[in-house]
């Protein structure tokens, strides 16, 4: 018999996302710091600030990054660094490409 606080057992929902969050990458810490910068192998965020140097994933972020940090200045999409374009990506490395799915632990 179940009480009224919490139910006995865990739902497959709950199982599935737990399963989720153990084996997707978040990009988070050491190693989710260099695919945060873009340094290596391009890395998620693929276009850089002009003014500040920040990285973000897509223009639609940089619009709305430029118009809420840099309000006095232009907007110009002509003077955003494409990253990926610039960055040589190196093919030949052992290394997993940055937010794959997917753990070593099973």
């Amino acid at each position: 018999m179940t009480g009224k606080a919490k139910p006995k057992k865990h739902t497959a929902k709950e199982i599935a996302a737990k399963v989720d969050q153990a084996t997707t990458n978040r990009g988070g810490g050491k190693a989710g710091q260099a695919d945060r910068s873009g340094l290596e192998k391009g890395g998620h965020a693929k276009f850089e600030c002009p003014h500040c140097k920040i990285t973000v994933p897509d223009i639609k972020t940089m619009r709305i990054h430029h118009e809420s940090k840099h309000p006095k200045i232009a907007y110009e999409e002509s003077k955003v660094t494409n990253l990926h374009a610039t960055i040589a990506v190196d093919t030949s490395s052992s290394k997993p490409k940055p937010g794959v799915r997917g753990s070593l632990k099973k």
